[in-house]
């Protein structure tokens, strides 16, 4: 799994994402591609009197959570509910197929080497499945290159096999349905020859029974419940509104008016979470976050149970997983994090002890800054004389404040103040940065009495300065580390935000889900499958160049009965 909390990773996710959001604003792939290839196509399977469909969503990253939910997908049928449900005709991919970042090394080791080891290409099979995927913003992190290249040139992924020519795609599927899927690139944003493409499909090809599963690689409605400023969702609803339904022109709009949204699959928060909703005319809408396929899990305890993202909407929460009290628990393992993040913890010691260092380049009247406090007892009265040695070390060094101010602006800007309980963000992200410079100057205290006064240790011998920067790397790097999963642990169970870095700190392997859907002449199922546990050890049993792994049983189960929605339409 990706170390999120490894400082050389966050500073490539940082440099990446950055540099995306240029590339995003001067220079849209998607617009590229649609000048190259501006025949309007869409890949239609509505011949088929029954059809199944998989979707799954955020899978590129640990081995053990991938490959265990690739080895289900490829299975020719899944025992669930005392039904057997059939493999996908077509695989569709919800979005961020890769963590961290979209090298093509990444994309081979953490998704087609995997998929196609559970699934090995099989040119005698006639009726290989299809897949087809949507970029998430980690897909998005070099301009889609790499995107395109796996998924946009007809090669192999495994036995599935890929077909789209762009970054978004429409499949006509039986019965009237279509799945529209849509790429939102970075900021929610659907460029104008994407709303022509689906303009056009909607125009010409919707007919007044079209039912519509709508495909997006963010749940916007759960986001904008999380912060007011959030506007991903009125523009999705513009697309809704103004491309499928054609709201505000008089012909389109007629012609239209009776197309049914029934469905809309997402991922990017990776965990199970259905809501319903119900528009304006009382029609009934599943949204659905299924982002298990195996990154870290997303808690769910911070979702609303009634959210209304849009004026004359109303969305209630009918099924998460894990269970609310079980995300809770999970959120717990942010006490230990110094247990998970061991560079994190060697960052912050590192830090400490090089200010520390620079404190020690001034002597104060023949004293330097740890002499002094070694002779300070803070357990009897001596906390004024701490105050005191503090202030004139500080006020000679002014390297040092710029370290700390740089500490205590860092950990201030990390401060997740888009959700959550608004001004207590901020004053919980203040107290956050103050205390870890406490926490420095107590280290340094603690250390220089420990060594100087109770050891005797003289100040400027290699072995006081040894043992002094073990004690600050470790000892300083650990009680640094806690303090930061503390910070964590209040911030996702009481301010209910820092949902993604409080979640990707432990990097828990279970709790993953992917859809199952089928689609016959009576109604769309869909099946929602869900894994609390994966299997940690797979061995190769074959070569080095074809891989087969083998490992325990997978022990799978419906997260929930089976969603059923009627071809008729809910009125």
């Amino acid at each position: 799994m990706v170390n999120w909390y490894d400082p050389k990773q966050l500073s490539n996710t940082g440099v990446k994402t950055v540099l995306s959001g240029v590339f995003g604003n001067f220079a849209d792939r998607r617009e590229t591609l649609a000048a190259l290839s501006q025949d309007v196509n869409y890949f239609d399977h509505s011949e088929k009197e029954e059809l199944w469909l998989d979707f799954i969503c955020d899978l590129g990253d640990g081995f053990n959570p991938t490959y265990t939910l690739a080895h289900l997908l490829a299975q020719e049928k899944l025992e669930a509910g005392g039904e057997a449900l059939k493999r996908g005709d077509i695989l569709v991919m919800g979005g961020d197929e890769i963590y961290p970042t979209p090298e093509m090394h990444e994309y081979d080791n953490r998704l087609k080497g995997p998929y196609t080891a559970a699934f090995p290409k099989n040119e005698e099979d006639t009726q290989r499945p299809e897949v087809y995927a949507i970029p998430g913003n980690h897909d998005w992190y070099d301009g889609l290159s790499n995107f395109l290249k796996l998924f946009t040139q007809k090669r192999s992924f495994g036995n599935w096999k890929t077909k789209q020519n762009r970054s978004y795609f429409a499949i006509k599927l039986p019965h009237d349905y279509w799945l529209i899927a849509v790429d939102i690139q970075l900021q929610a944003d659907i460029d104008y020859p994407q709303i022509c493409y689906f303009r056009e499909i909607a125009e010409k090809e919707f007919t007044e029974n079209t039912k519509v599963i709508l495909c997006t690689a963010e749940p916007s409605w759960v986001l904008c419940s999380f912060d007011q400023k959030n506007t991903a969702h009125e523009r999705f609803k513009f697309f809704i509104d103004r491309i499928l339904y054609g709201k505000g022109d008089e012909k389109y709009e007629e012609k239209n008016k009776h197309i049914d949204v029934t469905t809309i699959l997402t991922g990017d928060l990776h965990h199970y979470a259905r809501y319903e909703e119900i528009s304006k005319k009382n029609s009934v809408c599943q949204l659905i976050t299924a982002g298990g396929g195996g990154a870290f899990l997303h808690p769910t305890h911070t979702l609303k149970e009634k959210i209304e993202p849009v004026d004359g909407y109303d969305a209630t929460l009918k099924k998460v997983f894990p269970e609310k009290e079980d995300s809770i628990k999970l959120s717990f393992l942010n006490l230990i994090f110094p247990f998970y993040s061991i560079t994190m913890l060697l960052f912050f010691g590192v830090y400490h002890l090089f200010t520390s260092w620079i404190l020690q380049t001034k002597e104060l009247g023949g004293t330097s800054y740890m002499e002094r406090l070694a002779q300070v007892d803070l357990f009897n009265g001596g906390f004024q004389d701490f105050l005191s040695a503090t202030s004139v070390a500080i006020s000679h060094n002014p390297g040092a404040v710029f370290l700390n101010i740089l500490l205590f602006l860092g950990l201030l800007v990390f401060t997740d103040t888009k959700s959550g309980n608004g001004k207590w963000n901020y004053i919980a992200g203040a107290v956050h940065g103050f205390l870890h410079l406490v926490n420095f100057y107590l280290l340094i205290w603690w250390f220089s009495r420990l060594n100087l006064h109770h050891f005797g240790l003289d100040l400027d011998t290699a072995k006081q300065v040894l043992i002094y920067s073990l004690e600050m790397i470790l000892v300083g790097g650990i009680i640094s580390g806690v303090l930061f999963g503390l910070y964590l642990t209040f911030s996702v169970l009481v301010l209910k935000n820092h949902i993604t870095e409080a979640a990707s700190s432990y990097r828990w392997e279970g709790y993953k889900n992917f859809l199952r859907i089928k689609l016959d002449k009576d109604a769309l199922t869909i099946y929602p499958i869900g894994l609390k546990k994966v299997v940690s050890n797979w061995k190769n049993v074959g070569t080095e160049d074809k891989p087969k792994f083998e490992g325990s049983p997978i022990n799978y189960e419906l997260i929930e009965k089976p969603i059923i929605i009627k071809h008729e339409k809910t009125l």
